[in-house]
């Protein structure tokens, strides 16, 4: 949709996703290819190394900095993406909660893995209940938010948020739910088709993937069982069906958010198409 637009308005796209950030994660985190990116200039994409680190600061930061660079050239900047805590950073202000510890944050992803999901988030709902709907069960914010707690005594949510430096026309769609899960399984059987396996074996060469704490890259969607077929532990059927699962369950939680917290309810292609093209020809 982004890129039918880009034909008709001049528009630039900023990417909000966490992992297209990084060099190298291209066929997994189906990151738009040089030719996409011809139609219509992207910024936030290939901006770190696998081995390096990015967090939403850098992320507000870089987007922000993107975002007044297009409209300095007279031009449209549309968002991208589905990380709901980039998106919330981007359009309600930055968190103000302070640095971790990562010592402490070891200490939580080593109960994640011995206690699991569940146990880590009813710890946070016995304390906040609102925050632990805010988390959303993603585990990576889980485990922010009880290192966040174990070093202050307050969570992420309790700090505040800055003054964001834009405002946002948020737009949110999807699609009827059978044909979703059609979608998505078709795209995970085309990466695999292209060689995410591959992919995964060469992040798992530059970064391990068992090391503590969880390393980032290693929390994108999809790439461990990348490396369980490139390992020959899974084959790519069994594979593909896995993701297509967490990937539906993940695009639940997307729209959850997209609803509660961005206040964007879940339009068609088409409505979605409609009310941007009215936005843009504003």
């Amino acid at each position: 949709m982004a890129l039918a637009l880009a034909l008709e308005f001049p528009l630039e796209i900023v990417s909000a996703d966490a992992f297209t950030v990084y060099r190298g994660l291209d066929i997994g985190t189906a990151k738009p290819s040089p030719q996409e990116r011809a139609v219509a200039p992207h910024h936030l994409l290939d901006v770190v190394d696998v081995t390096g680190s990015f967090d939403v600061a850098q992320f507000v930061t870089l987007a922000e900095d993107a975002i007044a660079g297009v409209l300095a050239r007279g031009r449209t900047p549309l968002v991208v993406g589905g990380t709901g805590f980039y998106l919330a950073a981007l359009t309600r202000g930055l968190p103000l909660t302070p640095p971790g510890d990562p010592a402490v944050r070891a200490q939580v992803e080593e109960e994640l893995a011995a206690r699991g999901l569940d146990a880590l988030l009813a710890d946070v709902q016995a304390l906040n209940p609102a925050e632990a709907a805010r988390l959303e069960r993603n585990p990576r914010r889980v485990v922010r938010a009880l290192e966040i707690h174990r070093s202050t005594g307050r969570f992420p949510g309790e700090f505040g948020r800055r003054q964001p430096r834009f405002q946002y026309d948020v737009t949110a769609f999807t699609r009827p739910p059978a044909e979703l899960e059609a979608r998505m399984h078709a795209r995970v059987l085309e990466m695999f088709g292209r060689g995410w396996a591959r992919e995964a074996a060469w992040l798992a060469a530059q970064v391990d993937p068992e090391s503590t704490p969880r390393p980032t890259v290693w929390q994108a969607l999809g790439y461990r069982e990348a490396l369980a077929v490139a390992r020959g532990h899974l084959s790519t059927e069994a594979a593909a069906a896995q993701v297509t699962l967490a990937t539906r369950q993940y695009a639940k939680r997307q729209l959850t958010f997209t609803r509660t917290q961005l206040r964007a309810p879940a339009l068609s292609p088409d409505e979605a198409a409609r009310h941007l093209r009215g936005v843009l020809a504003d």
